[in-house]
């Protein structure tokens, strides 16, 4: 799954661990998102989405693949 989570993140003048802390994770975690090495629970899209006010589809990008792995 690809997101733009390092996009948004910088574009809002956040660092890893000002988001981290908003969504009460890891910083380890939100690279791991940035590096796309990890796929965040429903949950966890939703408040990340919300600090970017956007919605999650536009944060987070499924393909056909990802349905299919």
């Amino acid at each position: 799954m690809e997101n733009k989570v390092r996009q948004l993140r910088k574009d809002h003048g956040l660092n890893q661990k000002d988001l981290a802390d908003r969504v009460n994770v890891s910083s380890r975690t939100i690279i791991y998102l940035e590096n796309e090495k990890y796929n965040p629970s429903l949950q966890l899209a939703y408040k990340i989405a919300r600090v970017f006010d956007r919605p999650i589809e536009e944060v987070f990008i499924f393909s056909e693949k990802d349905l299919l792995d």
